[in-house]
């Protein structure tokens, strides 16, 4: 089953900075829903352990992250998969794109997901709901950590 999201968000910042925090693991890690590690392996690697509940299945993923196509402060993809064991597997990724404007910098997303196994059978709506309100909690999260920042910086 394959899903399709995309949102943007206006962020006080400048690109410089969201730039900086998209490549944080640990901002990563306070960002991303259900997140109970992130670690870094290399500059463009990380390993995750993340807990999502779709509907009545609960599972604890364990998969990589990799940051490809790097064009700072411009854009990256972030691409993801995980095992979820008898729940099934997840695997996604999202294309950001940073532009800077008068009063810091607009953030805009596409992502995909493709699940599988147990979790696929849960139904599309039911699955993509949870997927697109995942991406937007991470955004979110993402948007108001650096309105929070900026609010510091000022």
């Amino acid at each position: 089953m394959a899903l399709e999201m995309s949102g943007s968000y206006e962020l006080p910042v400048p690109r410089e900075r969201v730039w900086t925090a998209l490549n944080d693991p640990e901002m990563l890690k306070r960002c991303i829903p259900g997140c109970e590690e992130l670690e870094q392996l290399s500059p463009t690697e990380l390993r995750a352990v993340v807990v999502a509940k779709v509907g009545p299945v609960k599972a604890r993923f364990k998969g990589k992250v990799t940051l490809e196509d790097l064009e700072a402060p411009a854009s990256y993809r972030i691409v993801g998969e995980g095992d979820g064991g008898i729940a099934g597997f997840a695997k996604g990724g999202a294309k950001v794109e940073l532009t800077e404007t008068q009063t810091g910098t607009t953030l805009v997303y596409t992502a995909e997901a493709q699940i599988g196994g147990k979790l696929a059978q849960l139904g599309q709506r039911l699955v993509a709901g949870t997927a697109k309100k995942t991406a937007d909690e991470f955004f979110r999260n993402f948007a108001e950590a650096m309105a929070g920042e900026a609010a510091e910086g000022a």
